[in-house]
């Protein structure tokens, strides 16, 4: 299972730029409104995209999606792992309770 980490932690390690933020909602979930950062990997293209977007199997990655009831960032991280990643993990909460939060978020 694939750990997790808080809104605050998230939110401090991307104002630090010490990760690499995954949203696996893609498409026009991605365009309207995504962490700041963030590159769009959905789970049917990890195997295809995850080197060339994400060369560092050591870095600090993670994934979130539209909230806790949305499948989409496990199964990204899981995939992730799968292919030798070594430090991912999920934001369960999601984009909704990031921007819940008013946190800052960018559009395509």
């Amino acid at each position: 299972m694939t750990a997790l980490i808080t809104r605050n932690e998230l939110a401090a390690a991307v104002k630090a730029g010490a990760v690499t933020v995954v949203d696996a909602l893609g498409g026009e979930y991605y365009a309207k409104q995504h962490l700041p950062g963030a590159v769009p990997i959905v789970p049917g293209d990890v195997d295809g995209q995850a080197a060339a977007l994400l060369p560092d199997r050591d870095a600090l990655i993670v994934t979130y999606c539209s909230n806790p009831a949305c499948p989409n960032s496990g199964q990204v991280a899981d995939r992730l792992t799968a292919l030798g990643y070594t430090d991912v993990r999920k934001y369960r909460e999601g984009i909704q309770d990031w921007v819940e939060a008013g946190l800052p978020t960018e559009s395509a």
